[in-house]
């Protein structure tokens, strides 16, 4: 947890700095992660909540002028210090606009909409877009291709698994993102909580196969008990999960029983109860 310390800049590759934002929790583990990339014209990827101590580190930290402000996503813990940043600076906002459902910064106008596999170039940079919806239909990781390290955002978290939650996010959305990444070059995963991933291709492997083991745990589930409730279930398919955190689980529940639902796998009686078709 030391290399966390808030405001405190960390070398996480060449020409590549990480500062934790002082927002730890449950959810947000040490704290969210801003990049700062380059050393001429620089990059801030996820400037993190509305601080503006963070802020003013970030600001300290940067070795050039900050040029451009990217989010991954705008969820309140990634995207709320962008204005601030963008007016002590004068960079441009770069992502996907905020989509209509979930807590999300409805305040972020991005000047520049990324897409997939759009490049953006600084003078010793270049970050390559990939739109991973799932976490959020809006998200979007950045490879720093000279080092193939993926600034992965909410989608690949390190120490938890990331909650996905409808309307906005979307379980299938989700399992076929990690499928999408491992068509990338990527040596190391740069997540917005939690310390540098090394051996990717494992990660995404062990994150589908995490995944796909969960929802057969559901699909048993309904077998041994047609017609439960969300509240039925949750014991049963999370019960390797301390029960503080159920609220959580219990949007990734629902993910995966629409997931079922889509595919013909599972139905959803008007009382609000499942089973398996």
């Amino acid at each position: 947890m030391s290399d966390f310390t808030p405001g405190e800049a960390v070398a996480v590759a060449p020409n590549v700095l990480r500062l934790t934002a002082p927002n730890p929790g449950v959810m947000t583990g040490p704290g969210t992660n801003s990049y700062l990339v380059g050393t001429k014209a620089v990059a801030v990827i996820d400037p993190g909540p509305a601080d503006a101590g963070h802020v003013a580190a970030l600001l300290a930290a940067a070795p050039g002028p900050i040029r451009w402000i990217l989010v991954t996503h705008t969820h309140l813990d990634h995207s709320p210090a962008a204005a601030l940043l963008r007016e002590k600076s004068g960079a441009q906002l770069v992502g996907m606009p905020a989509p209509e459902h979930g807590a999300q910064d409805k305040k972020f106008k991005p000047g520049r909409i990324m897409i997939q596999d759009e490049r953006l170039v600084g003078d010793d940079f270049v970050l390559t877009a990939i739109h991973t919806p799932g976490h959020a239909s809006n998200h979007l990781c950045y490879l720093l291709e000279e080092e193939g390290l993926l600034f992965t955002g909410d989608h690949i978290m390190s120490g938890s698994t990331v909650v996905i939650a409808p309307p906005d996010g979307d379980m299938a959305s989700y399992l076929a993102s990690l499928a999408l990444l491992k068509r990338y070059p990527l040596k190391r995963l740069a997540p917005a909580h939690g310390g540098i991933l090394e051996q990717p291709a494992a990660v995404i492997d062990w994150l589908i196969a995490h995944r796909l083991g969960r929802e057969a745990k559901v699909v048993e589930a309904l077998a041994a008990a047609p017609d439960s409730t969300l509240d039925e279930l949750l014991p049963v398919v999370y019960q390797d999960v301390q029960a503080l955190l159920f609220p959580v689980a219990k949007h990734s529940l629902t993910a995966h029983l629409l997931k079922l639902k889509d595919e013909g796998r599972a139905r959803r009686s008007d009382n609000g109860r499942w089973r398996n078709c």
